[in-house]
């Protein structure tokens, strides 16, 4: 039995913009493939992002990336096929009775290759900083507004340990068992206590939509070229255990 049978709605919780591709491409495009409806929450604009050298490097360190990396996330969701997407923090991802409030990409720092810790100089209003519990009741809050039969997010240590995945994962999950809602996380190799999934045939979609976030990749053949130079293969495949 598969975890995706049965399965009508998905939402997904991401922190950054790129995160739904780079991650969950794959599986965002299969499922929409089906008939499948999809959500996207995105927790910050991925202001400290690194900018790719070229035409938008201009904007790096200033307001008008987070504006670029807005269009640049409904590009991308439009062309994996996700119907409807909200920012964390602005209604309906907001607790009822609180005012609307941005939460900042809190940055991160290498601890050693394929890991990243905490950056030092976060600011106040960054995600990782905010309190557990009102970035859950926020996640609640969307969660009874879409009413999912699925949730996908993070590991506990989300994917490679950047401090906004690690925040998202700890309050899904939270909000997740609140409202007794199935949760999935994210695995990146196969393991024993998970489902492992190939959407190869998704491929040309993920590349796509891939390319809508210019500012911080870009492709060159079967690999992602990040900001720093860093290269990746694009995966299709993912594996997901239920938590």
């Amino acid at each position: 039995m598969s975890i995706l049978d049965s399965v009508t709605s998905v939402l997904f919780v991401h922190a950054h913009p790129d995160d739904e591709t780079i991650s969950t491409g794959g599986l965002i495009a299969y499922l929409a493939s089906r008939g499948m409806r999809i959500t996207l929450v995105t927790a910050t604009r991925g202001e400290r992002g690194e900018v790719v050298a070229g035409p938008l490097s201009a904007l790096a360190d200033t307001p008008a990336l987070a504006e670029e990396r807005e269009r640049e996330l409904e590009r991308a969701a439009f062309t994996l096929g996700v119907n409807e997407g909200f920012w964390l923090g602005e209604a309906p991802a907001r607790a009822t009775g609180l005012p609307e409030r941005r939460y900042r990409d809190s940055g991160m720092e290498w601890i050693r290759p394929g890991l990243a810790g905490p950056a030092t100089d976060s600011e106040a209003d960054a995600l990782a900083r905010a309190s557990l519990d009102e970035v859950t009741t926020d996640l609640v809050a969307v969660l009874r507004h879409v009413a999912p039969t699925l949730v996908i997010s993070y590991d506990e240590i989300g994917g490679y340990g950047h401090p906004d995945h690690v925040r998202v994962h700890d309050a899904t999950l939270a909000a997740s068992r609140a409202l007794a809602l199935p949760y999935a996380e994210i695995r990146d190799t196969p393991t024993a206590d998970a489902e492992w999934f190939d959407f190869r045939n998704q491929y040309d979609t993920v590349v796509a939509a891939l390319r809508c976030h210019a500012s911080q990749l870009s492709v060159d053949g079967e690999f992602i070229v990040h900001s720093g130079g860093q290269r990746d293969p694009i995966h299709t495949s993912i594996g997901l255990r239920l938590r």
